[in-house]
């Protein structure tokens, strides 16, 4: 068990001196440093080369070690996300410096998730008021005539192609980098013309060759009972990154991590709406064996689960 170091500014013109003395005694130890230069807060930690390279080299016990918050998330929302990975792989993650000094972020007891959850809270509450007063805003400019917005990235001809492509299969990041946007651009070009809308998860299920027959017979409150479902780990990290679904995020960031050989599970407790919108928004890993492998193990525990619970008349 060791420490590993991360380091990361936002520009070439940036410098990581006051990074460095933060950390300076575990420098002096000689402590691995992993660092992404000239990477902004705004690429998810778990998309950057550097970070990735410190997962991958990491053992389960290591500490990774941070400045400030800033340096590794820019938001509660990403530590959420975040978690499941680490808590998964048996890692830790402590702050240096700041508010959430003193923590560690990728514990797996109560105390530190009930901190993660009570910011991600306050965060929420803080976007749905900054939420109001720009549409307040933008109301207000709009009546007075002024043209609103940025040009789009896209045409109207590419913007078409980015659909037409999403809807044969291409993933949102390899199509962000064929158009040289980002991934946020293409979510919002497939939201505008509803290529993105989370299919039935009869129609999904459907497709893995499962039986059906048992939702045609509920309905109501029924038909979404709360399960408990052991996601498998290559699941779960792939629906951290590739969906902004707030409610899977959260369920994923409240689950509890459990050890499966040499791999992991997250157990989520979740209604089974957010189990149905998970296996949905996992056809990405459809691209691979494991992955295909790990979506097929999913579904079949969603739909073990609902039968079980629906079967008793009542939830677990």
């Amino acid at each position: 068990m060791g420490d590993r170091l991360y380091l990361r500014h936002s520009t070439d013109e940036q410098a990581d001196a006051r990074q460095k003395h933060a950390l300076a005694a575990l420098l002096a130890a000689g402590a691995p440093v992993y660092e992404d230069p000239a990477t902004s807060s705004r690429v998810l930690c778990l998309e950057r080369t550097g970070f990735q390279r410190l997962l991958d080299e990491a053992a389960a016990g290591d500490t990774i070690r941070i400045a400030g918050a800033a340096r590794l998330f820019r938001s509660v929302a990403d530590i959420v996300a975040l978690r499941p990975v680490l808590i998964g792989r048996g890692l830790h993650l402590r702050v240096e410096s700041g508010l959430l000094s003193g923590i560690d972020l990728a514990s797996d007891d109560p105390a530190a998730a009930m901190t993660v959850q009570v910011l991600a809270a306050v965060l929420e509450f803080q976007r749905e008021m900054v939420s109001e007063n720009t549409r307040e805003g933008v109301a207000a400019a709009a009546a007075s005539g002024k043209t609103l917005g940025r040009p789009a990235a896209l045409d109207e001809d590419q913007a078409a192609g980015v659909v037409e492509a999403y809807r044969d299969g291409v993933a949102v990041k390899a199509l962000a980098r064929q158009y040289a946007v980002s991934p946020k651009t293409i979510r919002r070009v497939l939201d505008d013309a509803g290529a993105r809308e989370v299919p039935g998860f009869e129609e999904v299920l459907a497709d893995e060759g499962v039986e059906l027959a048992f939702l045609a017979e509920v309905s109501g409150a029924a038909a979404n009972p709360v399960l408990v479902v052991d996601v498998p780990g290559l699941v779960a990290e792939h629906l951290q990154t590739a969906t902004e679904d707030v409610a899977i995020r959260y369920s994923l960031a409240a689950g509890q991590s459990v050890r499966r050989g040499q791999g992991y599970s997250v157990r989520v407790t979740a209604p089974a709406d957010v189990h149905q919108a998970m296996v949905a928004a996992s056809a990405g890993l459809m691209k691979s064996p494991a992955g295909r492998k790990a979506r097929r193990i999913h579904t079949d525990r969603v739909t073990t689960a609902y039968d079980r619970v629906t079967a008793a008349g009542m939830e677990p």
